[in-house]
């Protein structure tokens, strides 16, 4: 049977940040029936899982899940159980290298649960928001991941071995945070809602020294939108 456009399912993997509420913003936008999935594995900012929680509700996500990893299998990032998170003055410039932050194959485990749950529900496209402008140098956020990737998803299931197609889709790929930005408040997304900092104080606040802080910060005012963050005193 063929979905139409009210109740066609796509996967949306949902951190609760800023660039995958916009992602989940976009799939609704493009008549796809979100199924948002986040992933707890122990991380420092485990706030992202309730703003994630928060974000599929007010966008209208089809369904929402959080899975639970062992923290074992990410140990020794920054994120996890490793070092402490890096903080940057606001000028400072984020090294292009990989950072102590990068968590091991992270988005590769994520992209994984969610070609077997796309099986599932019959969906023919899992949206991420990985970028290639504005990141952190991490490897698993490049295109030539996603298309080899998606070239070993539809070589390792059934959909595609009968001749469907799995998608990924990365609307974000391509543009700046500023960009990204100007997308989502067009599409109504309440960027007061996202959690991007990867150090928080113990109420949530945001540490405003981070990368992810650094990046974010940057991003709003190149928009020339007001920063909705709230930042730790």
């Amino acid at each position: 049977m063929t979905n139409t456009p009210s109740d066609r399912p796509a996967i949306v993997l949902l951190s609760g940040g800023l660039d995958s509420a916009t992602c989940l913003a976009i799939a609704r936008e493009q008549s796809f029936a979100p199924h948002c999935v986040s992933f707890d594995y122990g991380q420092r900012h485990r706030f992202e899982l309730d703003a994630a929680a928060q974000l599929a509700t007010a966008l209208g996500a089809a369904s929402h899940r959080t899975v639970t990893i062992d923290p074992q299998a990410f140990a020794g990032s920054a994120l996890t159980t490793g070092p402490a998170v890096p903080k940057h003055a606001p000028d400072d410039e984020i090294p292009p290298t990989i950072p102590v932050t990068y968590v091991p194959a992270r988005n590769l485990v994520f992209l994984a649960y969610a070609t077997g749950l796309a099986e599932v529900l019959g969906a023919a496209d899992i949206f991420i928001g990985v970028n290639a402008v504005d990141y952190s140098g991490y490897p698993d956020c490049r295109p030539e991941f996603v298309e080899a990737f998606a070239a070993a998803a539809n070589l390792a299931t059934k959909a595609g071995v009968d001749g469907g197609r799995l998608n990924i889709q990365t609307p974000l790929i391509d543009l700046t945070k500023s960009e990204i930005i100007v997308k989502g408040v067009r599409l109504g997304i309440d960027y007061a809602q996202t959690h991007s900092c990867y150090d928080p104080a113990p109420d949530g606040g945001a540490c405003g020294a981070c990368d992810a802080c650094l990046l974010r910060r940057r991003g709003f005012e190149q928009a020339g939108v007001a920063d909705p963050t709230r930042y730790a005193s």
